[in-house]
């Protein structure tokens, strides 16, 4: 199972909104065939771990680990439970049940009731831990939500006036550019807009652009910005009149409701699973106050002092840190209220 998440992970900023699922089979205590979902509308774990079976004779005496319940109803592709069923794989162990309402026990029920025997919980989790944006949206109706910024040694983010400061380092900005492509969706606001004039994009990794997300107080959609270049999909949330038009959607605010409230329902209808809020530290605070965070990514320099500036926002006090990386300039720390596995 151990490798069957492993294989899983590499679906990561692939898959969404589906989980990230692996699977590994297993003959006389060799493994005969892996795989993994890789993307989106493509076949699943259980499907390319058989294909790369040599001999399917074998599968009939052969136990696969899937570190998530077998799909049971037609999607983008067929039932997984039909597939190994079809196989006659003798025993499978999952790592979750699925909490999608469309499986949710019935791809378990389906493989016991064709005499497959079925063990669950294996390392759980740990499944649920590399599962959690899926697990929380399918739960609780709502996105994972990371908290990210980089402030300097002394804890400032940007310069007196707001101005970018330079402070990350280029591994520092590789990991960040990583996490764009891995998340669904990034959120900025107007004064991050405004001063930094940001595309948004994981120029620095490689991997797909996330939604790009900007709040505006008001908003005119003729100024000029990067973020408003049609080269991938970005919602614009405001109080003012505007038309949607190309790549460019605008959700129209209301003053009488939380803003936050109104963005994580916006994601919400539209299947968006996870939000990186990266700027500034105003609307890192918004969130905040609105208890609406999972983890917080903060990159912080071990030696840029700037003596003076906009401060970051001040960490909650209910994370516990379960990452230090050493990033050459910079130290990676990630605070989280999730359980993370040793």
């Amino acid at each position: 199972m151990s490798r069957a998440l492993e294989l899983a992970r590499l679906g990561m900023g692939q898959v969404s909104p589906n989980p990230m699922v692996g699977c590994v089979i297993v003959h006389n205590g060799l493994i005969i065939g892996e795989g993994w979902h890789q993307e989106f509308g493509k076949e699943h774990a259980e499907v390319n771990a058989i294909k790369s079976v040599k001999d399917r004779s074998l599968l009939p005496e052969s136990t696969a680990y899937v570190t998530l319940e077998p799909c049971s109803h037609f999607g983008k592709t067929p039932p997984c439970a039909d597939i190994l069923i079809k196989e006659r794989i003798a025993k499978v162990h999952i790592c979750n049940q699925d909490p999608n309402p469309s499986v949710n026990g019935n791809g378990i029920q389906k493989l016991k009731d064709a005499g497959v025997e079925v063990n669950t919980g294996l390392l759980a989790e740990h499944g649920r831990e590399l599962n959690k944006r899926f697990f929380k949206f399918q739960e609780k109706k709502q996105p994972y939500i990371i908290l990210k910024w980089a402030e300097s040694a002394d804890g400032f983010v940007a310069l007196d006036n707001g101005e970018p400061a330079k402070i990350s380092g280029i591994y520092a900005q590789m990991h960040s550019h990583k996490l764009r492509a891995q998340e669904d969706a990034i959120l900025v606001g107007s004064q991050t807009i405004i001063n930094d004039n940001p595309t948004l994009s994981t120029r620095n990794w490689a991997g797909k652009n996330p939604i790009r997300l900007a709040l505006f107080p008001t908003f005119n959609s003729n100024i000029s910005l990067n973020i408003l270049d049609d080269t991938t999909k970005t919602i614009v949330f405001s109080q003012s009149d505007c038309v949607s038009k190309n790549n460019i959607e605008h959700i129209r605010l209301d003053a009488n409701i939380s803003v936050v409230r109104q963005i994580l329902d916006a994601l919400t209808t539209r299947k968006i699973q996870s939000l990186v809020v990266e700027g500034g530290p105003r609307l890192h605070k918004l969130f905040i106050d609105a208890n609406a965070y999972d983890q917080i990514r903060l990159f912080k320099s071990k030696k840029l002092v700037l003596g003076h500036g906009l401060s970051a926002v001040q960490m909650p006090l209910n994370l516990i840190e379960t990452l230090n990386l050493d990033l050459k300039i910079d130290y990676l720390r990630i605070f989280s209220r999730q359980f993370q596995p040793n």
